[in-house]
């Protein structure tokens, strides 16, 4: 049960403004040096809003949404990889440079991606309870080449009705958060979704290995990871996954599930200041 939780588990303004590309929305604000906020699966960006209004210092923020999530209409499938070559060419195309990406979940996968295209662009990263590899956490007695996207669970979470979705992810949404205040929150981003997206997008999720990735990148970074459901079962984890990286540091939020932003937030603030300072 476990595991199927975390499987069914980012121009200078002073004020603010919107961009659009098929890919991706995208909200700008403020001043300063240029920070990424990329959410995780079905997430819109304003689920960073809390983090970006505790930032201790002024900052220039890009919060994305992904296409099919949070009323950006949907594009042609897959897409995770779309998304990755479209943020790059954002970053590059407004010249934004020293770059911090954020990115929880999904968003600290295309984190990876993203600061492996743009080395000397990207300085820093603070990936949040993200693995380069899920696959291998959540199912890891199935190949790669066993992924495959016309699959019976697929073909039943297509047909699902809206009802029967919305229970699956109340389930989800009690195995992604201790705060039952954000509960309906995570399940209204489920069932706005765009079903094809939701389904066919995660398997792309399951496919994607970057662990051979982190090799090419120099980039400091701070991981943070939730504790359940024992710091003694994550934290091997966290510390296998990113062997290949070099500049990091791992730390491990107590009595938090996959939204540390939501569970521990003052812990997740302080980490995150000190990290951008």
């Amino acid at each position: 049960m476990r595991r199927f939780f975390y499987l069914t588990t980012f121009i200078l303004f002073t004020t603010f403004s919107f961009a659009q590309s098929k890919a991706y929305q995208v909200k700008v604000s403020g001043k300063g040096q240029p920070i990424v906020f990329l959410p995780g699966f079905t997430c819109p960006g304003s689920i960073w809003d809390h983090t970006i209004s505790n930032l201790k210092d002024n900052y220039q923020t890009h919060q994305f949404t992904y296409a099919g999530f949070g009323g950006v209409p949907e594009i042609e499938l897959p897409w995770y990889g779309t998304l990755a070559d479209e943020i790059s060419a954002y970053i590059e195309d407004n010249n934004l440079k020293n770059v911090t990406i954020i990115g929880h979940s999904m968003g600290g996968m295309l984190a990876i991606d993203i600061a492996a295209k743009l080395p000397k662009r990207v300085k820093k990263m603070v990936l949040v309870d993200a693995l380069p590899n899920i696959r291998e956490i959540i199912m890891p007695q199935v190949p790669v080449e066993q992924i495959v996207f016309d699959n019976p669970y697929n073909n039943q979470m297509i047909a699902a009705s809206d009802s029967a979705l919305r229970v699956t992810a109340g389930y989800m949404a009690m195995g992604m958060s201790n705060q039952t205040s954000h509960h309906q929150e995570l399940i209204d981003y489920i069932l706005q979704s765009d079903r094809k997206t939701y389904v066919y997008g995660y398997t792309e999720l399951l496919k994607l290995d970057l662990k051979e990735k982190l090799k090419e990148l120099d980039t400091e970074t701070l991981i943070l990871g939730a504790d359940f459901p024992t710091k003694e079962a994550v934290l091997p984890n966290f510390e296998s996954q990113y062997e290949n990286l070099k500049k990091k540091e791992i730390k491990i939020a107590t009595n938090s599930k996959h939204f540390i932003m939501y569970d521990q937030p003052e812990w997740f603030y302080q980490e995150v200041n000190n990290f951008l300072d």
